[in-house]
């Protein structure tokens, strides 16, 4: 071991020792009104992709089981059609025509960096970051007497290393960033990782081996800090890979016995089942440490799935129109699933909710309201996580890729369009969700109203300039 490693192996040990002082500072523990929460987020997992939610295909028996004995959406949204803008929107409350960050990559401003592209040569990008003054769940949620940790997949901190979760609002970091990634290729068996500042290094995966998939260590990092704070209120975040592109795991004995399925088929269903099966590992935790009626859990996708998945083979999209980076249902409507036993009824409800909602509704559950910002675009929701029902489809809800992609959801309305310069198309989302007739000629009148509202809710960036920028 070189004098380097050495050095941040000590780091990131220093680094957990402090947080395990810490997480001993707190003396009220969780109580089924006022719960721990652990938040999942999939990546570019598609709204069909689980069984609970149609799939023929693909095994998740454990996230299957919290849909079944929690309440399960089926008109839940992302905060956009692709990673950085939706967990933007998801940690700041805001819809992605007011967030800091409304695309993966910014027009102006920010910091730039370089990009691996899929052939593995690389490119400069510029990307936006979240700044001190931005407030996230983290924020609120700690400052309501909550432990708060980040595990694994951030994408808000561009190519600024201060921006990492742990100077956002987070107590514990452990995971990669934007700007270490691309040099850390392929991060499902990555050999670098973050806890807080400190790059450690996971020395089974040294030289490009396989041992130590990032899913599993992920999970270890998440069931290590439940286990330091099992005395104390906690809020866990855990951004898992899977099943993000390059699809890279080892294993895919699940799916082995599928001799028509490509290799691609196999590597995808398993990214997705070796997640269940880790998942299957956390909440396995929490029951062995009487955790789980002191615990929400919930469990969504940050958008839909991405071109290169087996759409069709795996039909990961339900068959709605559209896919990872567009506006379409496909793109943004998601899984979500809420499970807490004993408060959370087992049912499936047709209530509009995205992710905005997740900062007044988080806020909620912990008592920590009075720490909100004084704007956000969404909602509390949490009286439909516990059996009650109120109006979530009154109000619009909005997305954008700024000059490009645009979208709005309205009662049993949907316009949206998806290249620069379209018209807008207009579709009657409840009888056709799957977008496939478009009404705009037939009623002017609410393409209209629809567009005005699409001006009203959102505002100018300096980070997202465009020619003939909306006012």
């Amino acid at each position: 071991m070189s004098n380097l490693e050495t050095i941040l192996m000590a780091a990131g040990a220093l680094l957990v020792h402090q947080a395990q002082a810490q997480s001993t500072r707190h003396h009220s523990p969780a109580t089924p009104d006022r719960p721990n929460v652990v938040f999942i987020l999939a990546d570019d997992m598609g709204y069909g992709d689980l069984a609970c939610y149609g799939n023929q295909y693909i095994k998740t028996p454990n996230i299957d089981r919290l849909a079944r004995t929690g309440t399960c959406f089926t008109q839940a949204y992302a905060g956009s059609g692709i990673s950085s803008p939706s967990r933007c929107s998801l940690m700041t409350g805001r819809n992605s025509g007011n967030t800091r960050i409304r695309d993966n990559q910014c027009y102006a401003g920010g910091m730039t960096g370089l990009k691996i592209n899929p052939r593995g040569d690389t490119t400069i990008v510029r990307r936006a970051n979240l700044l001190p003054e931005d407030t996230t769940l983290a924020t609120v949620i700690s400052a309501g007497g909550y432990r708060t940790c980040l595990v694994n997949k951030w994408h808000l901190d561009g190519y600024d290393p201060q921006a990492a979760p742990n100077h956002r609002g987070f107590h514990e970091f452990y995971g990669w960033t934007i700007a270490t990634v691309h040099s850390n290729a392929p991060y499902y068996y990555p050999y670098y990782r973050f806890h807080g500042d400190s790059l450690i290094n996971i020395k089974e995966n040294e030289n490009d081996a396989h041992v130590r998939h990032n899913t599993e260590l992920s999970t270890d990092d998440a069931i290590a800090f439940i286990h330091r704070n099992k005395n104390t209120p906690f809020f866990l975040f855990l951004g898992y890979d899977a099943p993000h592109e390059p699809y890279i795991i080892d294993d895919t004995s699940w799916y082995d016995e599928q001799g028509e399925w490509t290799a691609n088929t196999k590597r995808y269903a398993a990214l997705v089942t070796h997640m269940d099966y880790n998942i299957g590992r956390l909440i396995g935790t929490l029951d062995a440490l009487g955790l789980r009626e002191n615990t929400i859990v919930i469990f969504a996708s940050d958008n839909g799935a991405a071109v290169q998945a087996p759409l069709k083979e795996l039909n990961c999209g339900a068959g709605l129109k559209g896919r990872k980076g567009q506006l379409y249902e496909g793109g943004i409507r998601v899984p979500l699933i809420v499970n807490q036993p004993g408060r959370v009824p087992a049912r499936q409800i047709s209530n509009l909710v995205y992710f905005p909602d997740f900062m007044p509704t988080l806020a909620a559950l912990t008592g920590s309201s009075k720490n909100l910002p004084q704007k956000t675009d969404g909602m509390d929701i949490s009286p439909l996580f516990y059996g009650k029902d109120i109006d979530t489809d009154s109000r619009p809800l909005y997305w954008e890729f700024p000059g490009k992609q645009r979208a709005l959801r309205w009662k049993g309305w949907k316009a949206v369009t998806v290249k620069k310069g379209a018209p807008l198309e207009l579709y009657r989302i409840k009888e056709d969700p799957c977008e496939q007739n478009n009404v705009a000629s037939q009623y002017p009148e609410m393409l209209k109203q629809m567009e005005e509202m699409m001006l009203q809710l959102r505002t100018p960036s300096p980070n997202y300039p465009f020619e003939g920028e909306i006012k």
